[in-house]
Order: structure tokens, then C-alpha cells, then sequence
């Protein structure tokens, strides 16, 4: 069974073509790949066939220690997102179920370079003085 139908491919093409620069999706695995590190390459993997925006680059966890530092990888399976600007969007996990619509949408925001964030989210964003590590925990059900 494919990772994703021939119907959602094509919607997923649609969606893409919103985004104007390239992206790098960054996965992070290793040789002896962990519970879902495999699934989670393959989906990268063939996202990207869909765009020519987007460029995956995989790495071992345990062998390529300097881009784990990099990017702040503490766990796998990983991805980092990146574009001209690497926003810090991460993913840890395989993005199935809610989260590969908030993965497709995380691509195209990292190439536009912007969100759909409301003008109050973004004023309140404005006013923080120090980094913020912020995380969204999901559980699949």
C-alpha cells in the first residue's frame, strides 16, 4: 500500500505550488532506523517527489553528531525544516494523521517566509524579549 494515494498526492501537489523558495527537509534517523524512523524518511521522501521546492537531506543520528548539534536534535525520528532562514520548525515523529497537514503547511510557510499568524498573535509575538522554546505535544488516536 503506498505511503500516500495517487488522489491525496495530487491535492498535495496543489497545495504546494504556494511555495516560492526552496525548502530543505532535514530527516533524522540512523542506520539501525527506530520505530517509525524508516516510515518517516519515506514520507519526506515522497513529499518531495511532489514539489521541486523541496530538497530532503537525511542524516544519522549517531554518525553525523555535527549536524545533530546544528540543528538541536535531541531525539529521532526528526526533521528539521528549513529554508533561507531556518525558523527552528522541527518535528519529532512521523507527521501522520493532523499533523502531515500542519507538516505541508510548515513547508510552505518556511518558503514564503511568513505565517497566517492574526495581527494580535503577532504584536503579542513582537513583544517577547528573550528566545522561546515552545512545543506541541500529539498523540495519534
Amino acid at each position: 500500500m503506498p505511503l500516500i494515494g495517487e488522489k491525496e498526492q495530487e491535492q498535495i501537489k496543489e497545495m504546494l505550488v504556494a511555495m516560492p523558495n526552496p525548502v530543505t527537509a532535514i530527516v533524522f534517523t540512523q542506520e539501525k532506523e527506530c520505530q517509525f524512523c524508516a516510515e518517516t524518511r519515506q514520507l519526506v521522501e515522497k513529499v518531495a517527489t511532489l514539489s521541486d521546492k523541496i530538497k530532503v537531506e537525511v542524516y544519522d543520528f549517531q554518525a553525523d553528531k555535527a549536524q545533530v548539534e546544528k540543528y538541536g536534535i535531541d531525539k529521532i525520528p526528526a526533521i528539521a525544516i528549513v529554508g533561507a532562514k531556518d525558523y527552528g520548525i522541527r518535528f519529532y515523529g512521523i507527521p501522520s494523521g493532523y499533523e502531515f497537514s500542519a507538516f505541508l503547511e510548515d513547508l510552505i510557510d518556511v518558503s514564503t517566509g511568513a505565517t497566517d499568524l492574526g495581527a494580535k498573535t503577532k504584536k503579542g509575538l513582537a513583544r517577547l524579549t528573550q528566545p522561546l522554546h515552545f512545543q506541541v505535544f500529539t498523540t495519534p488516536t
